[in-house]
């Protein structure tokens, strides 16, 4: 990440304006909204949230005044939110199971030196910043990082996967939008024998349907998942120095919500109510901090990012980062990729795996077509049958498949042929040999 720049910025952004009057803060307001593309149902509603917003303004202006933090704040995409309704949508850390105790600790492994300084960002183990939205889904964000930080490592293929997919298809550990937890997330990829890329089945900001053929294609596998010990800020380290992990931190304190740049030494409360990916650790001048993904958008913070800091004599860490941390556990290369249809034409294609046959003809054109249920079959010439392509004759007489011309095949082989047949619309009767349709 580049500090630097993000400093120039926030100096630029965030040149400390007295509050001077009511028409100054409605001109900021105007604009702000134009920034963030924000219209309101009503002028009353538009009123509402402009007094929200002075609110804010008042706040993060207070804060940069200071002089003493260690941080700076902005008026960022929610600085028309009260910092309840902040709350109330951008969270997502079961709050029934955040601060119980855990399952399947132990020690991450680590062989050699830890170095002093690491960021996964910069060895490309860390997809862009995403943007959870209103959804209270953290949980998915922080689970589907850390997969993908180990799948780059094991496999060296970074590939951005599916929160959609988690928040949808995982009503058995988590709640989609109401909450949930990483751990249960990576028992579920478990389970689940994989999880999809965002491409195929891509980020909703809300709870849908699950999409049965998507959740089948498993293209990234996991083979289990650890959590470090509690308040154990060395195997924290040592754990971060192996792969991006996920861990569970207080996000409700209304800095948080407007955090721009720099390194938060606190005041942070410990109650964990919120899911974030650390992808790294390095250390200033004055002080070592955590480096921290976000998934409120690339418009919060650094660029979506923000330093921790760490090693505060504390056990818990500040923020309570070091209380809950999980990753997951790979070793080996993914599956194969399921096979995509079958293209027939642009607007026609069988299933994957199965051959396109043409039932109507015309003037060279087909205008219908059929999927028989086998891979490079040959279509019979009735155009209503097909036959696999270890048996590729079609016998039209007799209503079967050989493996070669029935002129030069005895009884006995035929015989020996017997077995089901098909055709497009339904199944046939017993026949010799195979006969597909």
């Amino acid at each position: 990440m580049n500090f630097i720049g993000f400093f120039l910025l926030s100096v630029l952004f965030l040149s400390v304006i007295p509050l001077n009057s009511c028409s100054y803060t409605a001109e900021l307001f105007d604009t702000w909204c134009k920034q963030h593309g924000k219209t309101y149902s009503s002028d009353q509603e538009k009123q509402h949230r402009l007094g929200v917003f002075e609110d804010n303004y008042a706040f993060v202006t207070q804060h940069n005044n200071m002089g003493n933090s260690t941080f700076t704040l902005s008026l960022n995409a929610f600085a028309d939110l009260t910092h309840d309704e902040f709350k109330a949508s951008h969270l997502g850390l079961s709050p029934s199971e955040a601060n119980l105790g855990q399952k399947n600790v132990q020690a991450p492994p680590y062989v050699g030196d830890i170095p002093d300084r690491i960021d996964w960002s910069e060895k490309g183990a860390v997809t862009d910043v995403k943007d959870q939205g209103s959804c209270g889904s953290c949980w998915a964000f922080a689970a589907t990082g850390a997969i993908e930080g180990i799948n780059k490592i094991v496999t060296g293929s970074l590939v951005s996967l599916s929160e959609q997919e988690l928040i949808d298809c995982d009503p058995k550990y988590n709640m989609g939008c109401r909450g949930g937890l990483a751990e249960h997330a990576y028992k579920f990829v478990i389970e689940n024998y994989g999880i999809n890329t965002e491409k195929n089945f891509p980020y909703r900001g809300h709870e849908w349907i699950c999409h049965e053929d998507e959740v089948k294609k498993h293209i990234v596998t996991i083979d289990g998942y650890a959590v470090v010990p509690a308040n154990n800020e060395t195997l924290l380290q040592q754990a971060v120095a192996t792969q991006p992990v996920s861990a569970s931190i207080c996000g409700s304190s209304r800095a948080f919500q407007f955090y721009h740049f720099g390194i938060i030494t606190g005041p942070c409360s410990t109650y964990l109510d919120h899911a974030v990916l650390i992808v790294g650790y390095a250390s200033s001048r004055e002080w070592d901090y955590w480096i921290v993904k976000n998934s409120w958008g690339i418009g919060w913070g650094m660029g979506g990012y923000v330093c921790i800091q760490r090693n505060t004599g504390k056990p818990e860490g500040l923020c309570g980062i070091n209380q809950r941390v999980s990753y997951p556990i790979k070793t080996g290369p993914n599956p194969p990729p399921p096979p995509g249809p079958t293209k027939c034409n642009i607007f026609v294609r069988c299933p994957a795996g199965q051959t396109c046959c043409c039932g109507w003809r015309f003037l060279g054109i087909c205008f219908r077509w059929h999927c028989c249920p086998f891979k490079s079959a040959v279509c019979c010439k009735d155009r209503v049958h097909c036959c696999p392509s270890d048996h590729p004759v079609c016998d039209l007489e007799k209503k079967r498949c050989l493996k070669r011309s029935p002129d030069n095949i005895s009884l006995t082989e035929a015989i020996k042929m017997r077995g089901p047949s098909r055709k497009f619309g339904g199944r046939w009767s017993y026949s010799v040999d195979a006969w597909i349709s």
